[in-house]
C-alpha cells in the first residue's frame, strides 16, 4: 500500500519539478530539487480534496481524489495493526494508481502547471 501511494506522491513531486523549474541540461539542478522536496504530504492531501471545487479538467480531478484515498489507505495499512488487505483488492488499488498517474500526466500543461501550483502553495488569507 506504501508503494503504490509513494508512486502517485513521488510522480506529483516529479510533474511539479518538471513544470515549474523545467527539464533537461538546461535547467537549475538545485532549484528542481528545492521544488521537487517542497511537496508536503498534508497540503497535498488537503489541496487534492479541494480541487473539485476547481475548474481542473477529468484527469486532474481523478489523480486528486485517487491521491486522497491512497494517502488514506497508505495511512491505515502503515498505523492500524489490525488493518487487513485482500490481494485482490490491493492490486485495484495499485492499478487505480497507475491509471491515475496517467490521467494526470494526459492532462493539459497549463492545467498540470496550475494543479502543481494549487498542491504546493497554501492560499494566504
Amino acid at each position: 500500500m506504501s508503494t503504490a501511494y509513494y508512486a502517485l506522491f513521488h510522480s506529483l513531486a516529479r510533474e511539479c519539478a518538471d513544470l515549474l523549474v523545467g527539464t533537461g541540461d538546461t535547467r537549475s539542478d538545485p532549484a528542481w530539487v528545492q521544488v521537487y522536496r517542497a511537496l508536503e504530504h498534508g497540503i497535498a492531501k488537503n489541496s487534492c480534496k479541494a480541487a473539485a471545487t476547481k475548474p481542473f479538467p477529468n484527469g486532474v480531478l481523478s489523480f486528486a481524489d485517487t491521491f486522497v484515498t491512497m494517502q488514506e489507505e497508505r495511512h491505515r495499512a502503515d498505523y492500524d495493526p489490525e488493518a487487513r488487505f485482500a490481494r485482490p483488492d490491493v492490486l485495484v488499488l495499485i492499478d487505480n494508481c497507475e491509471q491515475a498517474i496517467r490521467d494526470l500526466l494526459a492532462a493539459p500543461r497549463s492545467d498540470r502547471k496550475a494543479f502543481a501550483v494549487w498542491v504546493l502553495f497554501q492560499k494566504k488569507r
